[in-house]
């Protein structure tokens, strides 16, 4: 995967409050934290204009992390409280650290089922 050019996330350890819980299959932490990355390379590449075009992106990666709940649920593991807390903060995060100060956190995880 490429890297990503802001400084801010390249240095975020994505789900790290994660990792330390054997609860969360740390293979599949992995794919969440490449989900994010991926988002923030598609925020990068494509540099949306403004809150819609970013939401956009946001419920897209959402999306992605329905699908990998699935997989979660098959580890005998699923997005409980503190893994739906520490999946939202993350969006947060990548919308602050790309200028987007103003966006609303329920509306970036808006489509979510976890």
């Amino acid at each position: 995967m490429t890297a990503v050019n802001n400084a801010k996330v390249a240095e975020r350890e994505f789900l790290a409050g994660l990792y330390g819980d054997a609860y969360f299959p740390d293979r599949l932490l992995d794919k969440g934290r490449e989900i994010l990355l991926r988002l923030c390379l598609r925020i990068e590449t494509e540099q949306p204009a403004d809150l819609a075009a970013l939401y956009a992106m946001a419920h897209a990666a959402t999306e992605e992390f329905n699908t990998l709940q699935e997989e979660f649920y098959a580890a005998g593991s699923e997005f409980e409280t503190v893994a739906r807390d520490a999946i939202a903060e993350e969006f947060w995060f990548v919308a602050q650290a790309y200028g987007f100060t103003d966006a609303d956190l329920e509306e970036l995880v808006a489509p979510r089922d976890w």
